[in-house]
């Protein structure tokens, strides 16, 4: 049988091309042997119930401990501790009898669960007290548990931690799922219920979080050449890169790329595999909505997350600080990641994903014809679409994009909404955007050509020159010679007339930017070496840059 590329729960080795996955677990295995109890984090579909049914596998196969992977998401969202332990108590029965055949099931099951409070102890102390080896329990998605059966989970496991140095209990047990031990517990009033722990946490207990990480690049390699291997068909060089860059190493996102393509685009297996193929299947993904990108998208109506991804798309900074878990508890579900000391979205993929999810109703709103934007020889008429974008700002835009429930973000995604409805007719748009940064980059690349917009916000110190040098370096790292650049200002009050304008201005070289300063409108900035069109609103005095 042909191994194949997963998309769809654990993978197995005489099924699936897979990476050995102790490789992710050298933390996790020296915590076990350390005998900590500890969660094991990571976003949807990275690889986290693969690595707890070799977890499972490789301690029962030895002769150090005994183990135990249970999925307990059937109890999810049952904040009843007698439904939910029931439920919990049935998933250990059948992880007994299929992993530890020689350990029979705690036969007063029954008597314990007439005490849900205690039930999960007293079954995991009967259990420890006849394993031949020390006992490993691994919890898996356990962050569905809710309410009092979540409160009464940590707190049962916390009393069997505390007092194993005499009474039989687990060697080491392991919460895996999205969330760390301290985002459990949300309500003020499941807080309240285990507040005598002394902590904020509800399960003081634990060492440090394992967060499961993303593939390498020479994982992503390696993945991929046993495709090669296996067919013979390769990837380019290049086709990898693009695949690691798009993916940032998601497990889940690298094998769906691989997967679309050797299985739906390029079936004849003489046919090498290009970046060309990899954008197409980007693409597929996105406009297929995979039930991963779906997950991805539901999650961005909870407050927590729009907290965060809010003020990113607009380039601003929030108002999370240290003590606040909402970022660490967005960063767990691998929406975003902190590199190089900066908050920014966890993948291209995802980058692109979030705004056009946001967007979509609107696009479908908005009355620009692609094709209207397209001259004879096939390139994009950006002037005109620009010249389109104002009109449709001053007339539908301004106001709709108070309807958004990203409100900070809201013009931004207004103007990604309209240009993405043009673009969708032959080009794509790649998008950069971070906490802090100060603004949105915009990349569409149509054909053979790249077109740069930076979009940002007036803010009480931004200048004019600001905005040009930020968007010249933008220019510069795309090594383009012309671009963009769209600066809103909400405190505006000119009359439209005054605010949407267009002047041409020419400067012969970087440096001689500084006599930009006073000058507004909307811009066909030349100089050397790059041309930059503003499309700022204008003042009538030229003090200050009055946006759309």
């Amino acid at each position: 049988m042909e191994l194949d590329f997963n998309t769809a729960g654990p993978c197995f080795a005489d099924e699936h091309y897979m990476l050995p996955p102790e490789r992710r677990l050298g933390r996790v295995l020296k915590l076990i042997t350390k005998g900590q109890y500890f969660s094991l984090i990571g976003g949807r579909q990275t690889g986290k119930t693969t690595s707890a049914q070799w977890l499972a596998d490789h301690y029962n196969a030895g002769d150090t401990y005994c183990a135990l992977w249970i999925d307990i998401q059937t109890a999810r969202e049952r904040p009843d501790p007698a439904i939910a332990f029931r439920v919990v108590l049935n998933k250990l029965d059948i992880g007994v009898e299929q992993m530890l055949p020689g350990v029979a099931v705690p036969e007063e099951r029954e008597r314990y669960l007439a005490i849900p409070d205690t039930a999960l102890l007293q079954y995991l102390r009967d259990l420890a007290a006849r394993a031949p080896r020390p006992l490993v329990v691994l919890f898996d998605e356990v962050d569905g548990l809710v309410g009092p059966a979540m409160v009464s989970f940590l707190t049962q496991l916390r009393d069997g931690y505390i007092a194993r140095r005499s009474t039989p209990f687990p060697h080491s047990v392991a919460l895996i799922g999205q969330r760390q031990v301290r985002d459990y517990v949300l309500s003020e009033h499941e807080r309240e219920a285990v507040r005598w722990l002394g902590t904020t946490s509800p399960f003081n207990i634990t060492a440090a979080p394992v967060m499961l990480e993303s593939f390498t690049a020479p994982d992503v390699n390696e993945l991929l050449a046993q495709h090669t291997a296996a067919t013979g068909q390769p990837f380019e060089p290049a086709a990898t890169d693009r695949i690691f860059e798009l993916s940032q190493g998601h497990p889940w996102l690298v094998n769906a790329l691989a997967e679309r393509i050797i299985d739906e685009d390029v079936e004849d297996r003489s046919v090498t595999i290009t970046v060309a193929h990899v954008d197409a299947a980007k693409e597929t993904i996105l406009l297929e909505r995979r039930t991963h990108i779906d997950s991805l998208i539901h999650k961005l109506d909870d407050p927590r997350v729009r907290k965060i991804l809010d003020p990113m798309l607009a380039g601003a900074e929030t108002g999370y600080d240290g003590l606040d878990d909402d970022l660490t508890y967005v960063i767990g579900l691998g929406l975003v990641r902190v590199r190089a000391g900066r908050v920014e979205i966890a993948n291209p993929i995802y980058r692109e994903a979030i705004p056009r999810a946001l967007t979509y109703v609107r696009q479908l709103q908005i009355p620009a014809e692609p094709a209207s934007f397209v001259q004879p020889d096939g390139s994009l008429d950006l002037p005109k679409l620009m010249a389109a974008w104002r009109t449709f700002w001053r007339k539908d835009g301004h106001l709709a994009a108070e309807g958004f429930s990203y409100r900070e973000a809201g013009p931004h995604l207004m103007l990604m909404a309209f240009l993405q409805r043009v673009v969708n007719g032959g080009g794509r748009i790649e998008r950069e955007y971070a906490l802090g940064r100060g603004a949105l980059d915009l990349l569409i690349a149509w054909r053979d050509a790249r077109h740069a917009i930076e979009v940002k916000l007036r803010r009480d110190t931004e200048t004019e020159l600001d905005a040009l040098e930020q968007v010249g370096r933008y220019l510069d790292s795309l090594g383009l010679n012309e671009g963009w650049l769209v600066m809103f200002d909400l405190r505006s009050t000119l009359p439209w007339d005054q605010r949407l304008t267009s002047r041409t201005l020419e400067v012969g070289e970087k440096r001689r930017l500084a006599s930009c300063a006073t000058i507004t409108g909307i811009f066909s900035l030349v100089h050397s070496p790059r041309s930059i069109g503003l499309v700022p609103g204008s003042s009538t005095t030229g003090s200050r840059l009055a946006g759309f």
